[in-house]
């Protein structure tokens, strides 16, 4: 992928971003209030504040939910400037960064100032992901007519423990941060 710069600069702020969210509003608020970057950490984070972000997300995502508060934290603290795209309003873009031939997100596309790629991280730390897929076994068949009551227990259950399980939030810190210090 070429010139990434067009991309970051057509991309909205956190302000922007934030005020679409709805649903999940609350989680995110709380996820964002409550997470901290260690403090011996953030020398190495402004290590990276040569490079920028452009994230692919949508307020109504679960996993942008977890992952965007904890990505604004690692921006701020690096003083790495940030870009958000809504993923189905930048097709474009958004289908070079697929994931099993699908459009899960959030996708962090790390770039330079002359807007290469320097790493891509997402959708999910591999944490979340076993813990997802591990949940996912249990629901039925999607033409089952348990499906639709078995998937929104399912989302309650990810949406309860993506809030409130820390863990959860150490484990995608830990794999944005591996990545972002992959960058040499």
């Amino acid at each position: 992928m070429n010139n990434l710069n067009k991309w970051f600069d057509k991309g909205i702020t956190k302000e922007e971003y934030m005020s679409d969210l709805d649903t999940h509003q609350q989680s995110f608020l709380h996820i964002y209030e409550n997470f901290t970057i260690p403090t011996e950490e953030i020398k190495t984070l402004q290590q990276y504040s040569n490079i920028r972000m452009i994230v692919l997300a949508e307020a109504w995502c679960g996993h942008c939910m977890l992952d965007v508060p904890i990505l604004l934290r690692i921006s701020e603290a690096g003083n790495i400037p940030i870009s958000f795209l809504r993923r189905d309003e930048n097709l474009e873009l958004m289908d070079q960064y697929l994931t099993n031939d699908k459009r899960i997100i959030p996708i962090v596309i790390f770039i330079d100032d002359s807007g290469n790629e320097l790493a891509k991280w997402g959708p999910m730390a591999p944490e979340i992901a076993a813990y997802s897929n591990k949940l996912k076994q249990d629901l039925p068949n999607k033409e089952d007519e348990a499906y639709k009551e078995a998937f929104q227990n399912f989302i309650q259950i990810i949406g309860d423990t993506f809030t409130n399980d820390e863990s959860f939030w150490n484990a995608v810190y830990t794999d944005i941060v591996k990545t972002l210090t992959s960058i040499t």
